[in-house]
């Protein structure tokens, strides 16, 4: 029952951004603003760039809502138009791509503090941290299109068919993909 109500709460933002209802376009950043930071930054690595891209987005959804036929839903088109826009990116600002990590979360200096009042020991706090460093560099360092893959599936949680929806490709590869890339993952932390 609620996933019909799910689905009458989206034909009706999409039917009002078909008329251009400016207060709905508002709602439909609100609701899906982070989602496609996640995808954008875990394609790209760099902030500004995947604050720009999911900008781009809203800006593509904008003009063509009318053209929008609601097979795949809002949120899976809305994922498409992402995953496209970083993948144009990269390709038309190869020359000026940089693997830069930059958490997309606020920093919090109160993290060691609270972690202490909570019964977490700093020095955990500290080797977790260095992990998952680590890990998001070699995230990175992946080729493309299994990065792309990887991030759908850990920071989205998308199923694989889902995934190869998206990407056009068979759900082969990407559970190839995954493999390859959470491979690639443990060599590296090993190291």
């Amino acid at each position: 029952m609620a996933s019909n109500i799910d689905n009458i709460e989206e034909n009706d933002l999409v039917s009002r951004l078909k008329q251009g209802q400016e207060w709905a376009f508002n709602i439909l950043v609100n609701k899906y603003q982070n989602m496609l930071l996640k995808i954008a930054y875990g394609i790209t690595l760099d902030r500004e760039e995947s604050l720009e891209i999911v900008q781009d987005v809203f800006v593509s959804v904008h003009k063509n809502i009318k053209n929008f036929r609601q097979d795949a839903g809002l949120s899976g088109w809305l994922r498409k138009i992402t995953i496209n826009t970083c993948l144009n990116w990269k390709r038309k600002w190869e020359r000026r791509f940089r693997w830069s990590h930059q958490s997309i979360e606020p920093k919090d200096e109160n993290k060691l503090l609270r972690a202490k009042k909570d019964g977490n020991n700093p020095e955990t706090l500290y080797r977790e941290k260095q992990i998952e460093l680590l890990v998001m560099e070699n995230i990175g360092k992946l080729p493309e299109k299994i990065r792309v893959v990887f991030v759908l599936n850990t920071l989205e949680g998308l199923s694989y068919d889902e995934i190869a929806q998206h990407m056009n490709i068979k759900r082969g590869t990407v559970s190839s993909r995954l493999h390859h890339a959470r491979k690639i993952l443990l060599e590296s932390i090993k190291d």
